[in-house]
């Protein structure tokens, strides 16, 4: 992962507690000598609590889908060259 940005956040319509939001990552892999990058968008949700500030939630997202992303890279495995 070579960025990692919060794109759009907004309370849950429902969960009073809860902030989702999208995360941008972008992701380099090399396949046959080749360098190609990808941007994707990541949904994320988290619970808040009180005295939590306005860049705690941020960061907060931001580490969750760096989570997802983390696991799906783990997932794919090294393609071959």
């Amino acid at each position: 992962m070579i960025d990692i940005a919060l794109a759009e956040r907004q309370p849950h319509p429902k969960l009073a507690e809860r902030m989702t939001g999208k995360v941008r990552a972008v992701l380099t892999e090399t396949i046959g000598g080749q360098e190609i990058r990808h941007e994707i968008m990541v949904p994320v949700w988290m619970d808040i609590q009180t005295g939590m500030s306005e860049e705690d939630i941020e960061l907060g997202l931001m580490v969750k889908a760096a989570d997802i992303v983390g696991r799906l890279k783990q997932h794919m495995g090294t393609p071959a060259d």
